[in-house]
């Protein structure tokens, strides 16, 4: 496999460490870490065989054994921005921090959906990410899909059926571009509501320590943090990580967690509020590696 890798044009690396990559600073290692610079590549890296996501690695958890196989990242013309007027073509590893800034030295507004979200363009798309400003689904107009097999697809923002924090894509597609749909009116009062945004997100969500945002979706009419809260485990702590003493739905990782450690603080909350309360929570969490299929099944036993 390496062999066949290398000769792709991509940047491979063997028995990878992927903690570091990872905003939760925990996992083992890949098997192969590629990066891809080129759509040609990617076509060419995935006709070889399923490869796994990472992108900026800010809703994965990757199990302490590390992942089999090959985990990809997108970079160069794969996370680069072509502005057309007030629309945009933005390559799917670009990071939204990143995009946010040349939006706005490029005099537009419109994704405002992304301000203070960790993360990629495409997995902005996949988990169709946002905030009280909006969603992706807002700016979203299509996509570029690779295949398994290396097939290219374009699909439509109706053809990606979003709902909240989710999208519909093809079994084992990857992203590799997104057609943005942007504002030049109202840019300097966007700016405004973007910062008052990010202000108070600084002053509620534990950012001094690692961990993935918001560990789960709110349910319909009302917040997972609200609802950890109620049950007592607001501070919990199991082996290097806790619930977070500031937002509930944050888990962090004091330095010396695990993979474990976290996963199985997601699993108590779970089932706590599904217990207590008969909401059952949705993770916004992606494993990564060998944990069990039914981790976060439809209903908790």
């Amino acid at each position: 496999m390496y062999t066949a890798l290398i000769a792709t044009g991509a940047q491979v690396q063997e028995n990878a460490p992927l903690h570091k990559l990872a905003y939760w600073r925990v996992g083992g290692c890949a098997d192969y870490l590629v990066e891809v610079h080129h759509l040609e590549t990617l076509q060419q890296v995935l006709a070889l065989g399923p490869v796994t996501v990472l992108g900026n690695g800010s809703n994965a958890l990757i199990h302490d054994d590390g992942i089999r196989g090959v985990v990809l990242r997108l970079k160069g013309e794969l996370a680069g921005l072509e502005i057309q007027g007030t629309r945009a073509i933005a390559g799917a590893g670009m990071m939204l921090t990143v995009l946010l800034s040349r939006l706005d030295k490029a005099g537009l507004a419109g994704a405002e959906a992304f301000v203070g979200v960790p993360g990629t363009v495409g997995g902005a798309v996949v988990m169709n990410a946002g905030t009280t400003l909006g969603e992706a689904k807002d700016l979203v107009e299509s996509v570029q899909l690779v295949l398994p097999g290396g097939e290219l697809l374009q699909w439509s923002a109706d053809e990606l059926s979003f709902r909240y924090r989710h999208a519909e894509l093809p079994e084992g597609a990857v992203v590799a571009t997104a057609n943005l749909c942007l504002s030049n009116e109202d840019v300097s009062a966007r700016y405004v509501e973007r910062q008052a945004l990010l202000v108070r997100r600084k002053a509620t969500q534990p950012l001094a320590l690692p961990s993935c945002g918001s560990t789960f979706t709110n349910p319909p009419g009302d917040y997972a943090g609200r609802l950890i809260e109620a049950v007592g485990l607001k501070g919990h702590r199991l082996g290097g990580a806790s619930i977070s003493a500031k937002h509930a739905n944050f888990i962090v990782n004091h330095g010396d967690a695990t993979a474990q450690d976290i996963f199985d603080l997601i699993r108590l909350a779970r089932e706590t509020v599904l217990k207590q309360t008969g909401t059952l929570m949705t993770p916004e969490v992606k494993l990564m590696g060998p944990w069990p299929e039914d981790s976060f099944c439809a209903e908790e036993t």
